[in-house]
């Protein structure tokens, strides 16, 4: 008799993390979550990681109402699992015990099954209390150790004995499970040490514990990985459907139904009615844009272990800040990032840091501008790292972020955080005049400014579909064509900042009256205008204006924020030059820039 392998499809949230960005409209794919019940599918993956926070900021739709509307499509029978970063669960931010325990609260009531609860850093004290959260509300918890394979000449962790070591802590720490899963996000696993880590789990865990493997085919050796941790007796394997299966992805169901054909192994699926949900599901998606380098295997990824679910979001942010031709070197300069980091996982969210200061490396420099989430990281203030950071990297992060490093848990910092946790994000509802409930609680917590925006009404789209590409991209070009309407301008050694709104023009804070006309012989001459000395702030990176801190006429010191930009999903400071007055402030919340942007000017004082 053939030995049944589980599986849960992943193709709703990490497949669509994977290659879309996680930016899906929910009303084109919950027909095929409907589909694949009727096929048979009893497991599935419904939301969790990017796409909790995805609906917020790129779809306008609500993730918990996402939630309720996948319940109804997959029936009340199905086990549908979300994905949690332990103290982070589904925010790049880490979180305080009210918001942890509250977010397994309102998924339980939302109809979701089981969450996956993981820590990048591997940190065993991240998921006590995260894992004991999930138990209480009534869901399963898949307890998780994150694997990747290290750059070369990077040694310390990442072995099979450190994974089994990392799942010996898990069981003396007393953490309540049903499942153990190890997730290789970047699928970079060398298939003999996928082999190695699952027999010998398997031999601690005993028959009766379910025992799951994860992994992606980014690297090419995703069905390899999971053919060996079948060999060495693992239980379930996440697999995935076209357009959403392969590179960048899980391996596709119908791949790993003929991998085991003639086996001692089944997946036990109707090959057919597997196959015509395929076919409908690549109709549903048909519109949307597919990134090229979704669909690509990446011979090189191990050098720079970038995992699938976080390479396309990358892109995706580069492409909407115009900046794709970087990608080459920021991931190359990943490599670094990771080696001198501490060896966290690369998964969300230390995937991200990577990314950020590798991205921070290629724009400013070399370690000229610290990440906050990747300083913080080798600071101590999201858990303990496989191994030390390098203490340059510490000493730099130390003096640019003005912290100090510690040991104390996170969830102790963020408990006495007096700007996170429920009564913060109740003091957000109440002071934006928006109903205070324990969903809003939770947005606000997870997503800050954007989640405002979403209850406020003035949600964002941000979904690419194919079909509206080339329009897009000519909106783009007639935009980058269009004329400025901020000038930094030079007379004399002298800066003037000007900026035309209609029939006036803003020098330097101060409003003139202008009118242009046809040139002519006779002119009067310029008339003299003492404008003072006026500082541009400029920003260097396209983004998103969250917050405007100062007004004109507000007192600043040097280094003091004036504007706060979202980038990359970093937030960046822009800070005054000098010490002085601020003179004009030239954005807004919720506006979108460009590189070079002048975002306010400031004289100095005396």
């Amino acid at each position: 008799m053939k030995k049944k392998i589980s599986f849960m499809l992943t193709a709703f949230r990490d497949g669509f993390q994977s290659v879309y960005g996680a930016r899906v409209f929910s009303k084109d794919y919950l027909p095929v979550v409907e589909e694949a019940a009727q096929a048979g599918i009893e497991h599935l993956e419904a939301g969790g990681g990017a796409m909790f926070q995805s609906p917020y900021f790129y779809c306008n739709e609500d993730a918990f109402a996402v939630m309720d509307a996948f319940r109804k499509a997959a029936g009340p029978k199905a086990n549908l699992q979300t994905l949690s970063r332990g103290i982070n669960v589904v925010a790049l931010d880490s979180q305080p015990g009210d918001i942890i325990k509250l977010h397994a609260q309102l998924f339980k009531k939302h109809g979701m099954t089981t969450i996956r609860n993981f820590d990048a850093l591997n940190d065993v004290n991240n998921l006590i209390y995260s894992g004991k959260c999930i138990k209480e509300a009534g869901l399963n918890h898949e307890v998780t150790v994150t694997m990747m394979e290290l750059p070369p000449n990077c040694e310390g962790a990442h072995t099979p004995e450190f994974y089994i070591n990392t799942l010996k802590k898990i069981l003396d720490a007393g953490i309540p499970y049903d499942s153990v899963c190890f997730k290789d996000a970047s699928g970079t696993s060398r298939p003999q040490k996928v082999f190695d880590t699952i027999q010998q789990a398997k031999k601690l865990l005993g028959d009766q514990v379910k025992l799951v493997f994860h992994s992606h085919e980014t690297a090419g050796s995703g069905t390899v990985a999971y053919r060996a941790a079948i060999d060495a007796g693992v239980d379930q394997l996440d697999l995935s459907l076209a357009p959403v299966s392969g590179g960048t992805c899980q391996p596709d169901l119908i791949t790993m139904w003929h991998v085991l054909r003639g086996t001692e192994y089944d997946l036990d699926i109707d090959i057919f009615k597997i196959m015509k949900l395929e076919e409908s599901f690549k109709a549903a998606m048909k519109d949307y844009f597919l990134p090229p380098e979704a669909t690509k295997v990446e011979p090189i990824i191990p050098f720079f272990p970038m995992p699938g679910g976080a390479l396309t979001a990358n892109t995706q942010m580069l492409r909407d800040n115009q900046l794709l031709d970087k990608y080459p070197e920021v991931i190359a300069a990943m490599g670094e990032a990771v080696a001198k980091g501490g060896f966290g996982t690369s998964v969300t969210p230390v995937s991200q840091f990577y990314f950020q200061q590798a991205f921070n490396n290629v724009m400013f420099g070399p370690w000229k501008k610290i990440a906050q989430g990747y300083g913080k990281m080798v600071l101590g203030y999201f858990g303990k790292t496989p191994v030390a950071p390098d203490p340059e990297v510490i000493a730099i992060a130390q003096e640019q972020l003005k912290l100090e490093p510690t040991t104390e848990s996170p969830l102790v910092i963020n408990d006495r955080n007096p700007k996170k946790g429920v009564a913060a994000s109740k003091k957000v509802l109440e002071d934006e005049g928006l109903p205070v409930t324990d969903e809003n609680i939770f947005i606000i917590a997870s997503c800050a400014e954007k989640g405002v925006a979403f209850l406020k009404g003035n949600g964002t789209i941000g979904v690419r579909k194919a079909a509206k590409q080339e329009v897009a991209a000519a909106a783009t070009a007639e935009g980058a064509a269009q004329k400025p309407n901020s000038y930094l301008i030079k007379l004399d050694g002298k800066s003037y900042n000007v900026k035309l709104e209609d029939s006036k023009a803003i020098v330097n804070g101060k409003t003139y009256n202008f009118e242009v006309g046809a040139g002519s012989q006779e002119t009067a001459p310029a008339p003299t205008v003492s404008l003072g000395d006026a500082q541009p702030i400029t920003s260097a990176l396209p983004g998103l204006v969250l917050r405007v801190e100062k007004k004109a006429g507000d007192s600043v010191n040097e280094n003091e924020t004036v504007v706060v930009i979202e980038s990359m999903k970093m937030e960046n400071a822009l800070s005054s030059p000098v010490t002085g007055q601020v003179v004009s402030i030239q954005v807004s919340p919720g506006q979108q820039i460009a590189a070079g942007t002048v975002v306010a000017t400031v004289a100095k004082r005396g």
